[in-house]
């Protein structure tokens, strides 16, 4: 199965490389999109090296700012659609999220429409490391997004998923207009609604390896308020309504 692996960078510069080479050492055939928000720390020129050294295995699309990261994956789907992509598999860069899932992940495609590297089904985690208000957090936000939706995925706020490329083409990707950390939400809640098949597989969630989490308390809160806008937005939706 011909996988794409679509991952957005901000200050990334320390991580690209060497994830390109665990993502490569996998037995997988796999290539790799970088999408990269202009980062100020040089992730697009290292970005472009690699893909100059690999040629047909790496490509990086460059965008001209810091414009948000439903945006980024919204457009790196588009462009693995548009060349071929089988399954396409959306992973952070920073190792939060442990390429070593990836076969399992990829394998189970064969099965279902979409699966997701969990932190909340039975036999996943988040780093020993968080602190309690960190932990109480990311749960809270799960919890309030499964009840306010009426979801069965545990964690609707995944950021590491593998999909087939007729899900992704079925979901209608103009739909989907969230930008941030609610993004994740609205794919979670769209699948659900269009009637596509889950698998949560239990991964261990990772603090990141090297930099900053770029994502604040501030930008959690106020995803709490667009899960409504979600809801308002596809609570009509059925599986007669996938798209082509």
């Amino acid at each position: 199965m011909k996988t794409t692996i679509v991952v957005p960078t901000y200050n990334e510069a320390d991580n690209i490389r060497n994830l390109a080479e665990q993502l490569w050492a996998l037995p997988l055939p796999l290539d790799i999109l970088i999408v990269d928000d202009a980062s100020p720390d040089g992730t697009g020129q290292v970005a472009d090296e690699i893909a100059q050294q690999n040629p047909g295995r790496f490509s990086v699309i460059h965008r001209a700012g810091l414009m948000g990261l439903g945006t980024a994956y919204l457009a790196g789907f588009h462009q693995a659609l548009t060349h071929g992509a089988e399954a396409i598999v959306q992973m952070d860069a920073d190792f939060s999220h442990s390429p070593s899932y990836l076969p399992e992940m990829v394998a189970q495609l064969a099965q279902y429409d979409v699966v997701i590297g969990s932190r909340y089904t039975p036999g996943g985690g988040t780093d020993k490391e968080w602190g309690l208000g960190r932990k109480l957090l990311s749960s809270w936000a799960n919890f309030y997004a499964r009840t306010i939706l009426g979801l069965r995925t545990y964690d609707a706020t995944a950021g590491f998923r593998a999909w087939r490329s007729q899900t992704l083409r079925g979901l209608g990707l103009d739909r989907i207009v969230s930008n941030g950390y609610v993004f994740q939400v609205e794919l979670t809640y769209l699948t659900e609604r269009l009637g596509y098949r889950t698998l949560e597989v239990p991964i261990y969630f990772e603090d990141r390896r090297i930099g900053r989490s770029k994502m604040s308390m501030k930008v959690k809160l106020e995803a709490a308020f667009r899960v409504w806008q979600v809801a308002w937005r596809h609570h009509l939706l059925t599986h007669r309504d996938r798209m082509a």
